[in-house]
C-alpha cells in the first residue's frame, strides 16, 4: 500500500486532513527505516498515535476506568518491535 493512500486512509479514521501529508509520513517513520530522521516529528507521530488510540478505546470501552484503558493503550502502542 502507497504512503499516499496510508495517509489518507488515516486522516479519514482521525477525520482531519493535513496540509503536509508528506510531514505525516515522515512523523510516523520509525528511525530504523532509514528515512530521513527527524526526532521532533517522531514525537508528535507518538502523540498522534496515542491520542488516536485513547479516544478509539475510550469509545469502545465506555464503562472500563481510567487505569485499566491506560494499561490498555499502553499495550497498544508500546515501542517493542
Amino acid at each position: 500500500m502507497s504512503n499516499a493512500l496510508l495517509n489518507q486512509r488515516l486522516q479519514q479514521a482521525l477525520g482531519y486532513t493535513f496540509s503536509r501529508p508528506e510531514l505525516l509520513t515522515q512523523a510516523l517513520t520509525h528511525r530504523s527505516y532509514g528515512a530521513l530522521n527527524n526526532e521532533r516529528l517522531e514525537f508528535l507521530g507518538d502523540s498522534v498515535l496515542n491520542c488516536s488510540v485513547a479516544r478509539a478505546l475510550y469509545d469502545a470501552f465506555p464503562d472500563l476506568p481510567e487505569g485499566s484503558l491506560s494499561r490498555l493503550r499502553a499495550n497498544l502502542v508500546r515501542q517493542e518491535t
